[in-house]
């Protein structure tokens, strides 16, 4: 194994200093300088920061136009920052975007930097911003927390070595390798077409590609046929964490997309599957909602600050219910991928949702749902959780799950023939019969034979046939739940 940069991204609120900050470290890097500046912009480019005492003195910067390109890149399955910026600006302390930097950070759940720009000016109060921030359970090291917060000035440069030595520190404990000899693995952070064709901008994090190789990317073959580096030179291989531009693709692949030499196979998308335009079925949410845990997971954006907090005062004392992330304002297609990201909803109140926007949510299958009355939105919404929790409930409960496949008479007795879907059945289980996800009986199974032999037991993915005591009225496609 062999140890390879860390990939850093910034994100913060418009106007706090990102730009600032990475022109300043991009027009003062030692790489810089020897190759005479960035020719090409490809989304990203890799700094060598001269600080000794680490495995690597170099840096790669995802330069994306922040929170859009961030959430798409974890939309779409792509573990591309291994460290994140929080840039700041110490004298108007927390914006909007400043929150929902720092939802999409702790969702990516990666190690971040906080970075409190414009410090060189005599109105910044960085201690206060490092206060404001436990707000939002960001607790900086001198405030009782683990997370460092160094001052800068993105204009003037001070702090900025300071800040690329902490990301180098991050890097060395998260101990960052790669294997030569892995399959490529690399991301695509930018694409476009111009007079050379499809250019695809990448980040390479594992393996290495070779001008020549066959390589594919969501199904999408392509040979490269050229390889140029941050440098805008033609370049015959990457390795890890360099930043690159590809050409050979003849179809556009998404930002986002895995770049490898085998073929993928697809996979079948477990977000939600409603869109946006479709009624909020509470049989269709519980049933397609895939999360790890049982508590709905909710994006609320409203009109005021005193809507927000009455929304998340009311909501937040129902245990079922997880905040993702709360803030004043429309929404935006950030949110949109924040939630596939999270599997959750996007709640607004008293809020207008763009056509941009709203046909993002029904491409990505994430449910926007708005309100104007409060009681509705706090009614629905409880609802929902509260069926989730049952759900939970059930599910902790049941010992096996078997779906009708037919039923027929043999010797006067009502046999069903089954297939378990989930855990297992015995003999003398009592047995509850749903038909929709509702309820038509209990009953009891009294003889199970699996191909003519009499069994005391089946499993998952065994078929059977099943007598039960009563018989009841049971249909091809009921489902038969053993409960403990």
């Amino acid at each position: 194994m062999i140890s390879r940069p860390p990939v850093v991204t910034i994100l913060g609120h418009v106007d706090h200093g990102k730009t600032t900050l990475l022109d300043y470290i991009r027009k003062s890097n030692v790489a810089g300088k020897e190759h005479g500046g960035i020719t090409q912009k490809i989304g990203g480019y890799e700094v060598a920061t001269g600080i000794k005492g680490y495995k690597t003195d170099k840096i790669t910067f995802i330069d994306t136009p922040g929170h859009e390109a961030f959430s798409l890149l974890r939309a779409r399955g792509a573990t591309v920052a291994d460290i994140a910026i929080l840039i700041i600006d110490a004298k108007d302390s927390i914006m909007p975007q400043t929150i929902e930097s720092i939802s999409h950070i702790k969702n990516a759940k990666i190690p971040y930097i906080v970075a409190l720009n414009k410090t060189d000016l005599p109105e910044a109060n960085p201690e206060k911003v490092k206060r404001d921030l436990i707000k939002y359970d960001v607790l900086t090291e001198n405030q009782g927390g683990d997370v460092p917060a160094i001052n800068i000035s993105a204009k003037t440069g001070k702090g900025v070595d300071e800040l690329l030595e902490a990301i180098l520190l991050l890097a060395a404990d998260k101990n960052l390798t790669y294997n030569p000899k892995h399959p490529p693995q690399a991301y695509i952070i930018e694409n476009k077409k111009d007079r050379r064709g499809i250019v695809v901008g990448a980040i390479i994090k594992n393996g290495q590609l070779k001008v020549g190789d066959i390589v594919y990317s969501d199904n999408k073959k392509s040979k490269i046929r050229s390889l140029i580096n941050d440098q805008g030179r033609s370049i015959k291989e990457v390795i890890p964490c360099a930043p690159f531009e590809l050409l050979g693709f003849e179809q556009i692949p998404e930002v986002g997309s895995l770049i490898t030499t085998e073929l993928q196979e697809e996979k079948a998308d477990i977000v939600n599957t409603q869109t946006a335009d479709s009624n909020f079925n509470l049989e269709d949410f519980l049933e397609t909602k895939e999360v790890e845990r049982k508590r709905l997971s909710l994006i609320i954006k409203a009109d005021s600050q005193g809507s927000l907090e009455a929304v998340t005062n009311s909501l937040i004392k129902n245990p079922n219910v997880d905040i993702i992330m709360k803030t004043v304002g429309n929404a935006h297609k950030s949110d949109v991928f924040l939630a596939k990201t999270s599997n959750a909803i996007i709640i607004g109140f008293n809020i207008a949702i763009d056509p941009e926007t709203r046909d993002l949510a029904k491409q990505e299958k994430v449910i926007i749902k708005t309100y104007d009355i409060i009681y509705e939105l706090l009614e629905e919404l409880n609802e929902v959780a509260n069926l989730l929790e049952e759900k939970e409930k059930q599910e902790r409960n049941l010992k096996g799950e078997a779906k009708v496949l037919a039923s027929f008479i043999i010797e006067n007795e009502k046999v069903v023939g089954v297939k378990i879907t989930k855990g297992k059945i015995n003999l003398g289980d009592q047995l509850e019969i749903y038909r929709n996800d509702n309820m038509i009986g209990k009953t009891r199974l009294v003889s199970l034979q699996v191909r003519a032999k009499k069994v005391e037991e089946v499993k998952k993915d065994q078929e059977s046939g099943m007598i039960l005591s009563p018989p009841l009225d049971i249909r091809t496609g009921d489902v038969i739940k053993s409960i403990l």
